[in-house]
Order: structure tokens, then sequence, then C-alpha cells
């Protein structure tokens, strides 16, 4: 294509591994010598990191890739990634002709070897040595990042049997890194200017038992806890069965482990989790609740329900309604059912119509919409600790341990730059999002 450095662009679509996969990814092509550009439109190569998790997520990433494919320039290359490429990567050669090459997650190995071929670039400098997909998505080293949160996937894939999920099937048995490996991403990101770190995970409480690792999420958390200047430490998606008293205790104790507990409990109803093949029941999750709020009662808590799941009934759905007014969670994500090829529960009776689904959806919403107002308007007094994300017309935009980046409210501060940490008292609330005065 060019004698000179061929520019790449990558934009990602869906969850916060998948942002953890493009920043490896992209670390790699630096590494290769390629550079970032400034726009898909001025890039050489454009990269989509697609999405497969659920229908809606699949459509936006073909979306994505169709309106790049219109308007890149003619003569660039278009590459889809990710867990789309991965699951369907014959279908989408056939019918994305637009797509110059499709590559797997198990295939990241040969990125540069691919977009050496596709730009026709013979660099100076000698080729970095080939690497497994996994020793790429377990490297240290990432760009520098634009905020000042990131974060650090622990272990890649699922050992769990969901009936609805269809993640082991693309992305494979939990495989767990090293806790020095993860120490040591996390220190290279705190020197590049990093406040806050995200440990996620599919099933990040199961951390290291695929490994024989006996210290577990708890070993991992102290270590990743103890790392300098590490101000933030945040724990995403935890698994009910999987959390432990120590867990709650050391989320509790440790003095930058945020209270911040993101649990996985799709659902109430013992009936809907025994077919979901989730353990546990709305008893359960209850207590669960109560006990980290007995360790920590200021904790936030946040989790996701499936609504619309085979079978539902009425009475499951007002089930759910009680939990909810019942467990005053801070934050909640409800989301329509799925029916995913190739999981079971996609081939089970009675398939909730989606008008029904969604109908249920919306009331459930507003039942969790009001608590979400309260917990928040209770925090109007309330002394917090800010750290600012980002300016957005003239307005510093931060978060407190409550809020997790990108999914949850923000606080409004009257004054601040990124990277700063703030003192605030909280004025008032609306919606999802708070606003504070700074103090001197």
């Amino acid at each position: 294509m060019s004698a000179s450095i061929p520019t790449v662009w990558l934009t990602t679509l869906g969850c916060s591994k998948n942002q953890v996969d493009s920043d490896k990814v992209t670390a790699v092509l630096q590494d290769a010598g390629y550079e970032g550009a400034t726009s898909p439109e001025s890039a050489d190569v454009v990269m989509v990191n697609t999405c497969a998790f659920i229908e809606p997520a699949r459509r936006e990433s073909i979306d994505t890739v169709l309106e790049l494919a219109e308007s890149k320039r003619s003569d660039a290359k278009l590459v889809v990634l990710g867990c789309m490429a991965q699951r369907y990567e014959q279908e989408l050669v056939e019918a994305l002709p637009e797509a110059d090459a499709v590559i797997g997650l198990d295939r990241y190995g040969e990125i540069v070897g691919s977009l050496d071929r596709l730009t026709e670039w013979q660099p100076l400098q000698i080729r970095p040595v080939q690497r497994s997909s996994m020793d790429i998505l377990y490297e240290t080293r990432r760009p520098t990042p634009a905020t000042p949160y990131a974060y650090v996937k622990v272990a890649e894939g699922c050992d769990k049997l969901c009936t609805f999920c269809a993640i082991p099937q693309f992305r494979g048995k939990q495989r767990s890194r090293s806790r020095g490996n993860i120490t040591a991403e996390i220190s290279g990101l705190v020197e590049a200017g990093v406040h806050e770190v995200v440990l996620v995970a599919q099933d990040l409480a199961a951390y290291g038992r695929d490994t024989g690792d006996k210290g577990g999420i708890e070993a991992l958390v102290e270590e990743a806890a103890a790392v300098p200047d590490l101000r933030r430490l945040r724990l995403y998606y935890l698994y009910p069965r999987e959390i432990r008293p120590g867990l709650i205790d050391l989320m509790a104790e440790s003095p930058n482990v945020v209270d911040y507990f993101d649990l996985s409990l799709q659902h109430s109803s013992d009936r809907l989790l025994r077919a979901m093949k989730r353990p546990g029941s709305g008893h359960g999750h209850m207590e669960l609740i109560q006990s980290i709020r007995m360790a920590a009662p200021d904790a936030a808590l946040r989790s996701s329900f499936i609504v619309g799941f085979p079978g539902e009934a009425d009475d499951d759905v007002e089930s759910l309604a009680g939990f909810l007014s019942s467990a005053q969670l801070d934050w909640v994500g409800l989301f329509p059912f799925s029916a995913e090829e190739g999981t079971p529960a996609a081939g089970f009776d009675e398939q909730v119509p989606y008008e029904i689904t969604m109908e249920r959806l919306r009331y459930l919403q507003s039942i969790q919409d009001d608590i979400t107002h309260s917990r928040n308007a209770a925090q109007v007094g309330r002394t917090l600790e800010v750290l600012v994300d980002q300016v957005e017309d003239g307005q510093a935009v931060g978060r407190s341990y409550r809020e997790a980046p990108e999914i949850d409210g923000v606080i409004l501060l009257d004054a601040g730059a990124p990277g700063e940490w703030l003192t605030a008292e909280v004025r008032g609330a609306f919606g999802t999002d708070l606003e504070a005065t700074v103090l001197e």
C-alpha cells in the first residue's frame, strides 16, 4: 500500500473485557511499528472489535462494520476482530465481502502478519517474535490510557454452564493469569497515571481455581491492592456462589478496595434460577446482600437480571419486583432474555413473547428507578472522595466509590481536572447523577 508507516483505527464494542483486548492488540501493533490514526476516515486500516453476547450486540457490531466500510477511504483495509469473529468466522467471511480479514480471538497471534500482508508494508525493523493469542491477551504492556481508570482482565473464559449463556462456546473454559503477571500490569498502569483499576473476568470470584492457586481471589486482591500508589481497586462480576465471607471482609477492610459489590444474581425466582442452572435462591441472594451490608454498611451494590426467561410467569415477575424492593440495590441492569444459538435455553418450551417481556421489563425498571433515585437522594449532605474522570463542556465529571466507570451515574463538580482527587459535598441528586461542591 505504502512505504510510509500505516496507521490503524480500532473501534471497540461490548464490555470492558473487550476494551482490555483492544488495548493489548493496540500495544502489539505499536510494538510492530504501526501508528494510531486520528480518525477512521484517515486510517490505512480500520479495525472493529465486535461483541457477540446477545442479538442486539451482534446487530450493533454488524451495523458498525458496515458504517465504517462506507465511511473509510476506498483504499483502506477493514478488519473484523473479537467475539463475533471467533464465533461466526466463516459466516462473516461469506456475509461481509466488505471485510478484508476476519480474525477471531484464538488467532490474535496472526494480527501483525495479517496487517503486513494487507498493507503490503515492509518495515525496516525486525518483526517481534509471533506469539500465541493468549500471550497477547495476557501481555502486561498497554498504551497509556486516556482516562484515570483502567480495566485489567485477570482470566479468560468461564467454566459455568448457565443455560442462557453462549460465552463458554467461543471464549472457552476459564484460564487465570498468574498473580505476578496481573500485578505487573497494574504497576505499569499506575506508573502511566492510572488511579483506579477495575479487575474484570467472566467469573472473577473463581479466579485461580483452574490453576490450583489456593489463595484464589482473596490473595489476588491483597496483592493488587498492595501495588504502590494505587488509589482505588474495584471488582466486577462476582458470581454469588463464589463470594466467601473472607472476600467480603477483605473488601470491607482494605482502604483502597472500594465497598462496591457487583453481584451476578440474574433472578430471584427459585424455579427460574434452577432452569438457568444458577445455584442459590432468592432467599440466599438476600442473605448474601445482608451479610455484605453487615460488613460494609455503606457499600454500593449492583446486579443484573434477565426478564422474560422461558417459562417466566407473572408470579416470577412479582417475586423479582418484591426482591428489588427489599434488596434496595443502588444500581441494576435489567435485560430481556435473548435466545442464543447453541444454548439450552434457546430450545426451552414456553418462550415468552417479546412484547410481554418488554412490558415486564418496563414495570420492573420503574420500580428500580425509584429505588436508585432514592438511594442517590440519600447521598445529599455526604462528603465523598471523588476522582475526576473528565471535563465535558467545562463541567468536571467524576465518581466516588459508589459509581463504577461507564455503567453507573456520575458526580458533577463545580471544579476539577482529569485525574484529580477532590473532597466534595453532595448538594443535589437528580436521576442517576449527583451534584457536589468541592471543599477547600
